[in-house]
């Protein structure tokens, strides 16, 4: 019993020893990469347009922006809706179990174990070198020392079968000194937060395409509007010259020119109709909805929303911390950073301690006293000595991963202040450019007034009633573009400046 003690004391003196060595963490410890912040928002004081972007409070809801109710109730839908989100929540909660699995090795493992065999020793086998001869009187051992084996039963040969019970446990813990474990888990932390930041930019652009499509759709409807109104205009020319012909003032060259810009006219419809249709179908499936699901809810024909007065943009220190794409590459590095740390790790040895406990007897009656039992502890040393160059090359692979990382990050910082600027400069232009179609569309009104009278007056050919109708077609659909175009480009922004993922739709369905 005092050798079990002593070797009891022993082992806990070990343990002693490593936990003492323990806390040692190799590799770089990770900082966040400072950036510099362009004077991208300086374009705020140079806005010509109506609709200006400033420099206040974002607003995480950009959408509302729009003041559209139908908008806003889509845009609530699409979280808990879209399947490219849920594909995308679905890998996050992967990689928290990934997380979770790369924690467990911080601790030690404990397993339980029983078994029954039937068991007989072989005369030809390792009981016949240590002097037992089964087919006679169990004798001594070849050492001169008392008997060893099992006899054979009177009559027989060989050694007889016999029972062996166990139970018991066995347990094990690698003493992480060099921060292997924990720099491992580090790193599976920050990958777990490079998928979550990867399930916001997925949100965050579907939040974008579900707008565009949306005001894509509502500029179709507009567009359809005009072709049929522009379709009324041409058929009254078209009576117009029908008259004139029966009352021989002109020919049926003026007939065939207002049936030719007639027809014209009539093929927009049909594309501008399918349009309309695959885009609410485009608009269902960002909303896991069937084709035709959304046609009664969207085909009621809107106007394309108006501007707001002001866009709010935030402050240039809050761009880095809401674009998911730079927190996104940020985990990436600090993860790839924590994996120098277990490279450097595999050059040191490993201390792990190991047991077991339990019981083992002949019989089953006898396995649990205290006779039968029995126990291994102690620590274990591995230490590597010649890997032929994998560990050196482990390390380079990830300090060039590390490089890579940062080089990325750098990147995605630079592209993010591109896109913020670019989408400052365009919004502005697009909106002057609106407002000289203005002028453009009333010019044409006037424009095809005076060429209808003058053709009813005889004094021009209707052919220049024709272009001038044309012309007025054009403008009317450029302008209505560049209405689309405005709106689609303040989504633009609001997407570059990185809100939507963190609204109050989307936090309830990922808590973090």
């Amino acid at each position: 019993m005092s050798a079990a003690k002593h070797s009891i004391r022993e082992a806990l003196l070990a343990i002693s020893a490593c936990l003492l060595m323990a806390g040692c963490t190799l590799g770089p410890d990770f900082e966040r990469p400072k950036t510099t912040t362009p004077a991208v928002f300086d374009r705020t004081q140079s806005a010509q347009a109506e609709s200006k972007p400033v420099e206040a409070s974002f607003d995480s809801d950009w959408w509302t922006l729009f003041k559209d109710p139908q908008l806003n109730a889509l845009e609530q839908q699409l979280a808990g809706a879209n399947l490219d989100v849920a594909a995308a929540s679905a890998r996050l909660q992967q990689s928290r179990a990934e997380r979770r699995v790369a924690g467990a090795a911080q601790y030690p493992t404990l397993d339980g174990a029983a078994s029954y065999d039937r068991e007989r020793g072989s005369e030809n086998g390792i009981l016949s070198l240590l002097g037992v001869t089964p087919t006679q009187t169990q004798s001594q051992s070849a050492s001169g020392n008392a008997p060893l084996g099992v006899a054979a039963m009177p009559g027989s040969k060989g050694s007889p079968a016999y029972n062996l019970y166990q139970a018991g446990f066995d347990a094990s813990w690698e003493i992480d000194i060099w921060g292997r474990v924990r720099r491992g888990v580090e790193a599976a932390s920050a990958m777990t937060d490079a998928s979550f930041e990867d399930r916001n930019a997925i949100l965050l652009s579907s939040r974008a395409e579900l707008a565009r499509d949306y005001i894509a759709l509502r500029d179709t409807q507009s567009l359809l509007q005009i072709a049929k109104d522009n379709l009324a205009i041409a058929r009254d020319s078209l009576k117009l010259t029908q008259v004139q012909v029966h009352e021989g003032v002109t020919t049926d060259l003026d007939v065939a020119n207002a049936s030719a810009q007639v027809e014209s006219i009539q093929s927009l419809i049909p594309m501008l109709e399918s349009k309309r249709e695959t885009t609410i179908n485009a608009i269902g499936v960002l909303l896991g909805e069937a084709p035709g699901a959304l046609r009664q809810q969207l085909a009621e024909p809107s106007e394309v929303p108006e501007l707001p007065g002001q866009v709010p943009i935030g402050f240039p220190s809050d761009l880095v911390q809401r674009r998911p794409d730079i927190r996104r590459a940020e985990a990436q590095l600090h993860a790839a950073t924590a994996s120098i740390g277990m490279a450097k790790a595999d050059f040191y040895p490993r201390i792990s301690l190991n047991g077991s406990a339990g019981f083992q007897s002949l019989q089953l009656s006898s396995l649990a006293s205290w006779a039968s039992g029995q126990f291994v502890v102690g620590p274990s040393i591995t230490l590597p000595i010649f890997e032929g160059g994998r560990l050196k090359g482990m390390l380079h692979l990830r300090e060039a991963q590390q490089q890579e990382a940062a080089i990325n990050y750098k990147h995605t910082v630079l592209e993010a202040w591109r896109e913020v600027d670019d989408a400052l400069a365009v919004y502005d232009a697009q909106q002057r450019r609106g407002d000289r179609l203005v002028q453009v569309v009333a010019l044409n009104r006037r424009a095809l007034a005076i060429a209808q009278q003058r053709y009813k007056a005889g004094a021009i050919d209707y052919l220049d009633v024709l272009n001038v109708q044309k012309q007025l077609l054009d403008a009317q659909s450029n302008l209505e573009h560049s209405k689309a175009a405005a709106d689609t480009n303040l989504v633009t922004l609001c997407k570059a400046l990185g809100g939507g993922w963190e609204s109050t739709y989307g936090k309830q369905y990922v808590a973090r």
